[in-house]
């Protein structure tokens, strides 16, 4: 199968301080990868690398012919301004931006698709709903309603199921699964290891760097999570800054 992402030598951090390095490998097309790894691992970092939000330091990731606005990306709740004056329908619609635009009016075609995401979230009624009140499981239904809209061929999620209740976190993990039959790609940082032992074929363990990739059960072994955090303990967020390739492919 083609692949729909390819990591070639791929360095990724922040001022020039590396969190993931030396990652190469490929993401088929309509894969389900599972990326796990000990907290601080570079999980978040390398999402928002393929997402485009973070340039990689040096080396390459290429997209299987998509550009960065095909992409749609779930960050962590948290990383949300709650405070900020929108209402749950103006929210989800901003998923159809790639399409109309910052300033493109909203037209009755529009407006029924927005309607239809959030109803498949199981959030009927909650349209007009300040994002600030909303409970962790609504706020996760409200980020999944704006990935379903945006229809896009490569999904990456981060932390998707953390920190809600076993229903939404249920019907959220369908709609992978379904995203997964349409021969999307997918690609969800998780943290439990039994969801994904029990729903995701592939996963790419990182410990800032890549410890192991391929077949979930060839991956989680008890000696790859022991070298895993191993390598954690051990990584040197203080190291000297990395030299940026200025010359390397988007």
């Amino acid at each position: 199968m083609a692949a729909q992402l390819q990591f070639r030598n791929v360095t990724l951090g922040y001022d020039r301080h590396p969190a993931v390095h030396h990652l190469n490998g490929e993401v088929a097309s309509g894969a389900l990868l599972a990326l796990i790894g000990p907290n601080g691992a570079g999980k978040s970092t390398l999402l928002r690398g393929i997402a485009g939000i973070l340039k990689p330091l040096s080396g390459s990731i290429h997209l299987g012919g998509l550009d960065h606005r095909d992409i749609a990306y779930l960050p962590q709740s948290a990383e949300i301004d709650r405070s900020f004056p929108i209402s749950v329908f103006d929210f989800v619609g901003t998923g159809l931006w790639r399409g109309i635009g910052l300033f493109g009016g909203i037209g009755k075609d529009a407006r029924e698709k927005i309607l239809a995401s959030i109803a498949a979230v199981g959030l009927n009624g909650f349209e007009n709903r300040p994002i600030g009140t909303l409970s962790g499981g609504q706020m996760q239904r409200m980020l999944f309603a704006r990935v379903l809209l945006q229809n896009a061929r490569l999904i990456v999620l981060d932390e998707p199921f953390n920190a809600i209740d076993a229903k939404t976190t249920a019907d959220l993990l369908a709609l992978v699964k379904r995203w997964h039959g349409e021969g999307r790609t997918v690609l969800a940082a998780l943290h439990n290891l039994d969801m994904v032992r029990a729903n995701f074929p592939e996963t790419l363990l990182l410990a800032h760097g890549p410890v192991a990739w391929g077949p979930t059960t060839e991956v989680l072994t008890p000696d790859n999570l022991t070298v895993a955090m191993r390598m954690c303990e051990a990584f040197d967020d203080r190291a000297a800054a990395c030299v940026v390739d200025t010359s390397r492919a988007a």
